[in-house]
């Protein structure tokens, strides 16, 4: 059965060529508890959980699971490819979190410098108390509030007073990036700057960061610094046509109906219906979302992943210093720092199994979230139920790829006990 597995694991190396492949027993893993993801993966697809998955497993570099399961959509029966695109939504923020602390590298600013500096049009915020009562903010947002998302922004998804005004302004349907921080300017903070931990649009302000520092686009900028030295290929936030067919439907789950709809074919054609531009229409994009715009493979993702992993440096090329890294996924938030978010949202760090680093989430204490991993594992995932997980206890990478928005399902946490009990040789 060893040989099988080996096999198809070199079937790979002739289309991805980057990453080195192993057998899982030569990395102390188990080849037949492996299985577990496999036969976890084929369970989801075949109850009709998710359409496709898409899994990788990476110890000490090296690949020692690879596969793809189920159709490209539940309306597409076409089988899904290893090499094909899915939307990662916020699996972009750890990748434009390590864009941002390039230009930290570089003494383009401290990260204690108010954003105001560089994007002048959010000096002067107001917090809203209630819809009809805004009061001036006595802090100013630091570039540390938005990497840590402490920064009094929102994304618009609770009945917090600050949240109907981000309904109403629809930030996401900016014709450029000038545009959106227009919007923004003009919307109440939900707390002072510092004083709370909530998701927000914190990256994408991040993102446009970039942009006024540099005077590239966030796409351009991303390519240059990222993308094109590590090789990722196949990661951008407009699909280009020649890659459209490889581009999957995107699915939602109705918690009234509990059915699966699909909610965009990903197809060209289809894309002209679709009103906006950011995470909607990936072929005609007009501003680039650093909080969650980007299309990726799962391939793609483990390489930007491996470099992480590997101190920041991926076949000879460094994008991000070694001592950065360490520091961006330590814990960032103060003890008097409560979470008011939501999914991943830490609550009090001081006794929370999770907080927040530089861009990432981490896990302090994975025996307070009954579920197996270690310490110091750092993370994110996107809406469409991506997710990734870095273990520098185990050097393990684990990068999983599905297209299903609200998903009800506890995949992430299945994977993880998938993929932990198949270690063989721990390093804990």
């Amino acid at each position: 059965m060893k040989q099988l597995i080996i096999i198809s694991l070199l079937i790979p190396l002739f289309t991805f060529s980057q990453l080195k492949f192993s057998d899982p027993e030569s990395q102390g893993i188990s080849s037949d508890r492996l299985k577990m993801i496999t036969e976890l993966s084929k369970s989801y697809v075949d109850q009709g959980k998710v359409a496709n998955i898409t899994t990788m497993v990476n110890r000490k570099g090296k690949i020692i699971y690879f596969e793809s399961f189920g159709n490209r959509g539940l309306d597409d029966k076409q089988k899904i490819n290893k090499d094909d695109l899915y939307r990662i939504y916020s699996m972009t923020k750890p990748i434009v979190s390590v864009a941002i602390m390039q230009l930290y590298e570089k003494g383009k600013f401290h990260l204690n410098d108010p954003v105001h500096k560089f994007i002048p049009e959010l000096k002067s915020l107001k917090i809203a108390i209630t819809k009809d009562s805004l009061v001036d903010a006595k802090n100013k947002i630091t570039i540390k509030h938005l990497l840590t998302h402490t920064s009094g922004l929102s994304y618009g998804w609770s009945r917090q007073p600050a949240d109907s005004f981000y309904r109403k302004a629809d930030i996401f349907n900016s014709e450029s990036s000038d545009d959106f921080i227009k919007k923004v300017s003009e919307l109440p903070l939900r707390f002072e700057p510092g004083s709370k931990y909530n998701y927000s649009i914190s990256t994408d302000i991040l993102g446009i960061l970039i942009e006024r520092i540099t005077g590239l686009s966030l796409s351009d900028y991303l390519e240059k610094n990222i993308f094109k030295p590590l090789g990722m290929v196949d990661t951008f936030f407009q699909v280009p046509t020649k890659k459209a067919s490889r581009f999957l439907p995107n699915h939602a789950y109705d918690r009234l109906t509990k059915e699966i709809n699909t909610i965009d074919s990903g197809k060209y054609e289809d894309s002209k219906k679709i009103e906006g531009s950011t995470m909607r229409n990936y072929y005609d994009v007009k501003m680039y979302s650093g909080g969650g715009g980007l299309v990726s493979t799962a391939y793609d993702y483990m390489v930007f992943a491996e470099c992480l992993r590997n101190s920041g440096e991926f076949n000879g090329e460094r994008i991000i210093g070694s001592k950065t890294l360490k520091y961006m996924t330590k814990g960032h938030l103060p003890s008097t720092v409560q979470g008011i978010g939501r999914g991943e949202s830490p609550d009090d760090p001081a006794v929370s199994a999770r907080t927040f680093g530089l861009g990432f989430g981490i896990i302090n204490s994975p025996e307070i979230l009954g579920v197996i991993g270690s310490k110091g594992i750092y993370s994110w995932g996107g809406a469409a139920g991506t997710i990734f997980w870095i273990d520098p206890v185990e050097e393990i990478v684990v990068v999983s790829m599905i297209q299903l928005m609200r998903s009800p399902w506890t995949l992430r946490n299945d994977l993880k006990v998938a993929t932990y009990q198949s270690i063989v040789d721990s390093f804990e």
